[in-house]
């Protein structure tokens, strides 16, 4: 059973709303890191790490994994997709609100995978990593953060989100190299 799980937040974005010039800056220098932490988790085989996306489903109750797939790859930014888009082995959960765990089972899931450090990569870091680092802090999970595998609209508020997340709850800020080693 794998003992880290890497969650991959809200990377299925058509980026279609407010703010989305800065974050998709921010995902151009992000996305490759990511992809090849994705990799590295292929590579550990089914001993490795959990792979788990969690995704805002921006309002639409009755969105599927298809269908916000879908809609990322119809969005202005289908390149900052494709690289990163979830097979169908991997756990999907949909999201509501900012942290991953508020609302969806990724508890009880890594719970019952036996997780107990997690990595987070994703959007966005002031926001949604920002605050599942804190759900999973307070759930007594090691918590990893990739630098160079999370995005930011603001990179200073980015820059100090990294910060709280190493001072306050203890996370390892890494970069996407080093981790799933």
């Amino acid at each position: 059973m794998p003992s880290t799980a890497l969650i991959v937040i809200d990377m299925l974005n058509p980026y279609d709303h407010d703010d989305s010039e800065p974050l998709q800056e921010s995902v151009e220098r992000m996305v490759e890191p990511l992809a090849g932490l994705l990799r590295r988790a292929d590579g550990l085989g089914p001993d490795g790490a959990l792979v788990v996306y969690v995704n805002d489903n921006h309002g639409d109750f009755s969105a599927t994994r298809q269908d916000l797939v879908a809609a990322a790859r119809k969005g202005r930014r289908p390149d900052l997709v494709e690289p990163v888009v979830p097979g169908p082995e991997r756990a999907f959960l949909a999201k509501v609100r900012h942290s991953a765990f508020y609302g969806t089972p990724l508890e009880y899931l890594l719970g019952s995978a036996e997780v107990d450090r997690v990595v987070l990569a994703g959007q966005v870091t002031e926001q949604c990593v920002l605050y599942t680092a804190l759900d999973a802090y307070i759930r007594h999970f090691t918590v990893q953060v990739p630098r160079d595998a999370v995005a930011a609209i603001d990179d200073r508020l980015g820059e100090a989100a990294l910060e709280m997340m190493e001072r306050n709850m203890h996370a390892e800020i890494v970069t996407a190299a080093t981790c799933l080693r």
